[in-house]
């Protein structure tokens, strides 16, 4: 009888192609996901005209995506622990593809809004599967690299989204880019196909044969056997309630810090989101096009997600995640003085690294912190919880903006949330993680079970 370790199997792999299917997989994934969280923004200038609508109500329109990840982060990030990842983000790619799609063929601002709340679910949702996904079948010295480098596929959608607009609308109108968004349904059905469903999941519902052919292509070294059992840690099972077992085995501290520095980081990304052209603006600089401004804070977080995602994989990732939002403090309180347009477009480069890109490396390590069962329920309450960051943030920045401070004042408001998170992480027991760190000391495995 061969009994089988399969997160030892899948930490120590070598990567292949396997892998890079499902990297490109989750990738694209992402991409069509930061499109559809990007493309309203991009658009809402020709809606306003459009529909009429006032300011106010404008904000609601794209505030109502926000409420809508929340609740998508909360309830299908949890589901997919039961139901399974694959069929979860086919669901969530299914909701944010259609209904945004949907959002595009409305007139009337209510039903507008209506739609990107039911797209937000899926957006919200597939968030915290796809990194559950790359996590568990990453190998584990370069598992934060791939997990940050699939997540900057949020950015290059943002980017393309911003490209898209900017020739569909003046052609066909704001439609069209809502329109664009409900492709990516087509992908459904080879998703199914090719996605790997998760490895304690096909543990539990007694699909071995399909979890020997997932890890001869994970690992070409292992030959399946009929007699194979398979070794599932035991806090690797979740019977009982996915959301009680984020605060057992002394990780309920933990999760609540993971919580705050969540809702710190997105209330910072959204704060700089929505105010730092209007900020910019008052203080007399010219940042040139919007499309210039969303693709300079992109490729930032492009940088700031792949080079922390890269460190963390060779430093211990939470003191990496300490040291960049100390430097999203420090980039941003910087943002409120005079300074020439290059060194402006620099400093919003690092904003971008160091709240977005922080954001992503962030998420990676949530994804590190839970045991694989529990996983997506972990970081869909951590983007949940944080989510609320970002609904208030354009409020709270906005009532700031409207008592005339003076332009340090915005900018220290906006980067005290990143010391809040950096004390937050600091403080996250690492010894109660389910990936040690790198180089740690191997301590004891443990006690697992059969299937």
């Amino acid at each position: 009888m061969q009994h089988i370790d399969i997160h030892k199997l899948a930490d120590n792999a070598r990567f292949n192609r396997f892998h890079a299917t499902v990297l490109a997989w989750c990738a694209i994934i992402i991409i069509c996901d930061g499109y559809d969280l990007a493309v309203a923004g991009i658009a809402l200038p020709a809606i306003m005209k459009s529909m009429g609508v006032t300011a106010q109500n404008a904000g609601f329109m794209v505030s109502s995506a926000l409420f809508g990840m929340m609740f998508g982060a909360f309830f299908l990030g949890t589901i997919a622990d039961r139901i399974g990842r694959a069929r979860a983000i086919a669901i969530c790619l299914a909701l944010f593809s259609v209904f945004t799609a949907a959002a595009g063929l409305t007139t009337d601002p209510y039903v507008f809004s209506a739609m990107r709340f039911l797209a937000g679910l899926g957006i919200g949702g597939v968030m915290p599967n796809v990194v559950a996904q790359m996590t568990e079948y990453s190998p584990r010295k370069i598992r934060a690299t791939m997990v940050t480098l699939m997540f900057s596929g949020y950015a290059v959608g943002g980017m393309l989204a911003a490209v898209m607009g900017k020739g569909l609308i003046e052609s066909y109108g704001w439609s069209s880019v809502f329109l664009a968004a409900g492709v990516p349904v087509v992908l459904i059905p080879f998703i199914l196909k090719s996605l790997p469903e998760s490895m304690p999941f096909l543990v539990r519902q007694g699909r071995t044969d399909e979890l020997k052919a997932i890890l001869a292509r994970m690992e070409p070294s292992y030959q399946p056997r009929s007699e194979d059992h398979f070794a599932v840690a035991a806090h690797e099972r979740a019977d009982g309630a996915p959301i009680g077992k984020l605060f057992q085995n002394g990780r309920g501290f933990s999760t609540v810090m993971f919580w705050i520095a969540f809702f710190m980081c997105l209330f910072m990304v959204y704060a700089l989101s929505s105010w730092l052209a209007k900020l910019m603006a008052g203080a007399g600089y010219s940042l040139g096009s919007a499309l210039t401004f969303v693709l300079v804070l992109n490729f930032g977080a492009v940088i700031g997600a792949v080079g922390g995602g890269w460190l963390a994989d060779r430093f211990h990732i939470k003191y990496v995640l300490v040291g960049m939002y100390a430097l999203a403090a420090v980039s941003i309180t910087l943002l409120g003085y005079p300074v020439s347009t290059p060194v402006l477009f620099v400093l919003v480069g690092l904003a971008g690294a160091s709240t977005i890109g922080t954001q992503i490396v962030t998420y990676a390590y949530a994804g590190q912190f839970y045991p694989t069962a529990v996983r997506s329920t972990g970081i869909g309450w951590a983007s949940g919880v944080g989510r609320s960051g970002a609904i208030l943030a354009p409020i709270v920045i906005g009532t700031l903006v409207g008592m005339a401070l003076p332009l340090q004042q915005n900018f220290v408001a906006i980067a005290i949330p990143a010391v809040i998170a950096a004390v937050s992480v600091a403080l996250i027991s690492h010894r109660k993680s389910a990936t040690p760190a790198r180089g740690a000391i191997n301590g004891a495995v443990p006690a697992s079970s059969e299937a």
